[in-house]
């Protein structure tokens, strides 16, 4: 086992990412799946963006009323899994996250596409859906709107930064031994070792 920084192991992470994308034949090379724990106790797990890396920070947005928004308030240890296909890669973050501020959220609203913005104004993401017409209605009537030329961030929308403790890389092999390489963050220094496939 040997210390690394932190930021060698964001270094990795940004590399095996644009590997990914550069050969990537689909959309979405930054789709990632956020696991937090329910009220309930059960773990939940959806895919989410990933925005950027920021101040070594895994940035990801969404509604903070929705169920991921709101587990995260309750229980701010999540973890994140990326997988990398075309390079045969898997990444698995765990750490926790925090809400970054508003002036963040905004830079992240604006660049979602406008379509994308005016779901997440006339969307109570999660709710029970009962008339899917007024939905409808409403985002039309949003998007239809001339008068309109900016969608302002919704105050239930934001960022969560989500500072890693313990990142592991999988890279996988035919011969079965896949390569495994753990960083974790240990009395505020990271280290690095492999591990059995």
């Amino acid at each position: 086992m040997s210390v690394i920084t932190l930021q060698e192991m964001i270094d990795r992470f940004n590399k095996g990412l644009q590997q990914e994308i550069q050969r990537r034949k689909v959309r979405l090379p930054y789709a990632c799946c956020l696991s937090t724990e329910g009220l309930d106790g059960f773990p939940n797990a959806r895919f989410v963006s990933l925005k950027e890396v920021y101040q070594e920070q895994f940035v990801v947005t969404g509604a903070l009323n929705s169920r991921k928004g709101v587990e995260i308030n309750h229980h701010d240890k999540v973890a994140l899994t990326f997988w990398w296909p075309e390079t045969a890669q898997q990444v698995r973050i765990q750490g926790v996250a925090t809400q970054l501020p508003e002036e963040m959220a905004d830079r992240y609203f604006e660049e979602r596409n406008r379509e994308s913005q005016i779901v997440s104004v006339v969307s109570r993401q999660g709710e029970m859906l009962t008339a899917p017409e007024i939905l409808t209605q409403a985002f039309d009537q949003l998007a239809d709107d001339q008068h309109i030329t900016t969608i302002k961030r919704p105050d239930d929308w934001g960022a969560y930064g989500i500072a890693p403790v313990r990142v592991e890389f999988l890279v996988f092999s035919e011969s079965r031994f896949h390569d495994r390489t753990l960083y974790e963050l240990i009395n505020g220094q990271w280290s690095v070792k492999k591990l059995q496939p």
